[in-house]
Parts: structure tokens; sequence; C-alpha cells
């Protein structure tokens, strides 16, 4: 049994409910083995008042300290972030963060044989400096911003690296983002390639004429899920659709370009046909996965897009920019088509070519039901197992 700590500001949480929903996926399916025993230390930025004039860090007042999520027990302790010069500083706070909150929950009894720590700046970075006086062997996962951004910069480049270096392992979701930290300068032996699966129990189709019927669809449907921000491109697909008036388009997500987002539908005229349905938690989800005839994905970077796989094995085919691990799962027809150019006009050609196979949406979900968690989980426990017996 290997007792593991798992360190990230990336969890879910009572408030946040999907914020790095993917992590606590993949901590489900190893703890499901019966293999793995885990805490979670799960810091969140420290905010003084709740106010509605700054609504999106108030909402970190309402997390709680301490609560449990699926039988898991998850610290969330607090952290300082300074504007402006924050990118610096914080993985020392968050280090003194969880160094404090990992000696409190050791007094209590808890016994660890190793950290889990998820995307490598500022969280990897944090645990290697705690990891110093807590003398625990650690494994970091880069996720994809952490590596494919963040190393722009020259002292979170040398920070990140460094902590690689520390670490026993490393561990990447995509081949992409392997090849990214090899080319920053880590360790090839080092780096562990582990893709995120789907659970295709959970994300499993409805019937698609009532779910249709039940969100009151009359066109060609296009899915477009993901944080309301720059970089998932969700301007593109609503500009998409002055070139296709047969289709309409569901938006699922919310940040800081909700009210842009809905201006930019009103001004082109498209108001009638973009829906925006905010965030919604995994059963509802599944419910649009299956009413929609295809998921679109405009994001400019990806480290691994659970979205891919989850609308897949709801029998949604996809049609999706060509960046980071995309490749790797979008390699079969009835997976769906790759957008060549990121642009309104690329996407329009995508969609259009996407639509136009009628693509088997059992066939979809049948290749979706291939990239199960099965062997990724038993690749990550035998690697947390051989790092534990190694410092043993």
């Amino acid at each position: 049994m290997v007792n593991l700590l798992v360190v990230t500001t990336l969890f879910p949480n009572s408030v946040q409910h999907r914020h790095g929903i993917f992590v606590e996926t993949r901590l489900k399916k190893i703890m499901e083995t019966g293999q793995v025993n885990a805490v979670v230390v799960a810091p969140v930025p420290w905010f003084p008042i709740k106010s509605k004039y700054f609504s999106q860090y108030s909402q970190y007042v309402d997390i709680p300290s301490k609560e449990h999520r699926n039988g898991v027990e998850i610290y969330h302790p607090r952290y300082l972030v300074i504007p402006k010069v924050g990118m610096l500083l914080t993985p020392f706070f968050l280090a003194l963060a969880i160094f404090l909150t990992i000696f409190k929950v050791r007094k209590q009894g808890y016994k660890f044989d190793l950290i889990d720590a998820h995307y490598f700046y500022p969280d990897g970075v944090a645990v290697a400096l705690a990891s110093y006086f807590l003398k625990l062997p650690f494994v970091i996962s880069a996720r994809g911003s952490d590596i494919n951004l963040i190393p722009n910069y020259l002292l979170p480049r040398k920070m990140i690296l460094w902590a690689a270096s520390k670490a026993q392992a490393s561990i990447t979701v995509s081949s992409a983002l392997k090849e990214k930290m090899l080319a920053l300068g880590a360790v090839e032996e080092k780096i562990h390639v582990l893709r995120n699966g789907v659970d295709d129990v959970l994300f499993s189709p409805k019937n698609y004429q009532q779910m249709r019927h039940n969100y009151s669809l009359k066109r060609a449907t296009l899915l477009s899920v993901g944080n309301l921000t720059e970089l998932k491109g969700h301007d593109l697909v609503i500009k998409s659709l002055l070139e296709l008036p047969d289709c309409e388009l569901i938006i699922v997500g919310g940040g800081e370009l909700d009210k842009p987002l809905k201006q930019l539908a009103e001004t082109l005229g498209l108001s009638e046909r973009v829906r925006f349905m905010g965030t919604l938690k995994q059963p509802d989800l599944v419910e649009l996965y299956s009413a929609a005839d295809l998921l679109v994905l405009a994001s400019s970077r990806e480290g691994w897009a659970n979205v891919l796989l989850e609308a897949m094995a709801c029998g949604a085919p996809v049609a999706a920019t060509s960046v980071g691990g995309t490749p790797e799962l979008v390699k079969s027809p009835e997976a769906g088509v790759l957008v060549k150019e990121r642009n309104a006009s690329g996407l329009v050609k995508a969609i259009s070519k996407a639509l136009s196979l009628n693509i088997d949406r059992d066939l979809t979900r049948e290749y979706a039901k291939k990239f199960s968690w099965d062997q990724t989980v038993e690749n990550q426990i035998n690697l947390y197992t051989k790092i534990v017996e190694s410092h043993a």
C-alpha cells in the first residue's frame, strides 16, 4: 500500500466544482485499485474579504480549510499571491503553506511515502522546495501551460528545470508535452508519458433525439466546452457561425470573457444561435455531449484535452485544433477531424467536413473506449511503488 500525498492548486472544491477535475478523476481511478491511500493538500490564494467588486477572488473566501470529497480528506491552506510580482514569489509562499500543512497533518498521525504534485509551476517548484525539509520523494505531473507557456519566462523556466532535476520522476499527459520538456533540457529517462483516460461509464451516451428535444435543438448543434478565456478560442467558434447558417452553438464554461463573448454574438447578429450555459457539472455535460452533433475545440494550446474524450465517449465526434496532445487523440475518421488553421475560416472548413461525414456515433464511442484508465493507472501505481521501494 502506497500512502500518497497529492499536492496541487488544481483540485475541485465545494465552490469550484470543476476546478482541476482531471486531477481528481485520476486520483479516484488510482484509489479504486485499493493499492493507494491518499490525502490531498490543495492550496488556494488568500483573499481578505468577500466583495461583489472582486467576484473572481471573493470565491476563495468561501472555500473551507478542510473538506471531504469522495472519501478523500482535502486541506485548503491559504498562500499569498502578490499582483505583478506574484509569478516569481508565489512558489515560495506556496511552499511555506504546503510545508506547514504537511507538518500539521503528520502530527495527527499520518505517514506519507510519496508526494504527487500536479502542474510544474508554481506547484511543482513549491513541492521541490518543501520536500527539502520534509525529506519525502516526489513526482511532478506536467499538464499543459506549465510547460507550453510559463517557460517562456527565464526565471520560471530555470525553476521548472531545477524542480524536474530534484523530482524522482516527471509525468506528462501526452508525448507532445514530453517533447516540450526535452526541448527545455529535462532528462529523458525521468519523464513518463501517462495520458488521461475517460470514464466511459460516467460519460455514456443518452438518447440523442430525447436530449435534443429536452434542449430545444433544431439545427446542427456545435458544442464548445472550456473556460471562457482567449486560449480556448470560443470567439472563433462564434465567428464561424457567420458561414454556417444551418448550425447553432452551445458554449459551456465560465470566466473573464463571459460578457465580451455574449457581446460578440449580439454584435454579429448571432444571439439566437448561440447559447451560453455557464459552468456545468458532469451529468449535465453528458446530456449536452449526447445532444451535440459536433464538439468544437479551438484552443491555441493544450496538454491533453479531456473534453475531446468525454464528448467522443458520449458519441459526439470532434473538430479540434492540432495543438499539444490533440493529434494523439484525433487519429481516426470516427474520432472527427483536426483543424488545420486556427481561425474562423479554418474552423468552418473543419466543421463542414466533419458534419458532411455523418460519422456513426456508436463508432465514435467505441473509439473513445480505447482510451480507458486501466493501463495508465497500472503504470502510475508501478511508478509509485518503484520510487517508494527505492527510498525505503
